[in-house]
């Protein structure tokens, strides 16, 4: 099983990128193989110019087409997620994450900026054709109790962040399953 995680956070060490290395811990110790980036692998000028040639964005398109899920963390400015993100984004070919289970984690200074996953981050995920979005996880700062260190989290949000990911396993492993097909099946009587 293959993960991609993707913090958007033009800082690091961030509150938004905290969350994210805590789920590639976790995911690492249920044996995924996860595949981080961050907008620091790209060039500046490759995400302002457009350039879909760049060999970041080539590498890191590869790698979305093997994988299973993407977990994607940024920080909420502005009442939307960060626009350096969605520079990247928009790069990102139409289908990009067809087939992909997507969990969306988000950091921001207040809770009045909860909705903004649900308001300006999903719709752009699902115009890249995720299979399935799950309900995110948002923080507000004084949640994140440490990020320049190992991430250390209230009780509250730590809960959250477990079922979150205990969520996003169940729904990677929901999507290997082999759905049968509609209808009766032989030799079974219905009455």
């Amino acid at each position: 099983m293959r993960v991609i995680t993707l913090a958007g956070s033009p800082r690091f060490p961030s509150r938004s990128s905290a969350l994210l290395e805590y789920a590639r811990e976790q995911l690492t110790s249920l044996d995924v193989e996860v595949f981080h980036w961050n907008l620091h692998n790209f060039a500046p000028e490759d995400l302002l110019y457009a350039r879909f040639d760049s060999p970041a964005l080539k590498t890191l398109n590869e790698q979305l087409k093997d994988a299973d899920g993407l977990i994607v963390a940024t920080p909420v400015y502005k009442a939307s997620f960060s626009g350096a993100l969605k520079t990247l984004l928009d790069l990102l070919p139409e289908r990009a994450l067809e087939s992909k289970i997507v969990l969306p984690l988000a950091t921001g200074g207040t809770v009045a900026h909860l909705l903004a996953v649900d308001y300006a981050l999903k719709p752009v995920l699902n115009a890249l054709k995720a299979q399935e979005i799950l309900h995110g996880v948002f923080a507000d700062d004084s949640q994140v109790i440490d990020y320049q260190h190992k991430p250390h989290f209230t009780p509250n949000l730590q809960t959250r962040l477990d079922s979150a990911l205990e969520t996003f396993w169940q729904a990677l492993h929901r999507r290997d399953v082999e759905v049968p097909a509609f209808g009766l099946q032989k030799g079974v009587a219905h009455v």
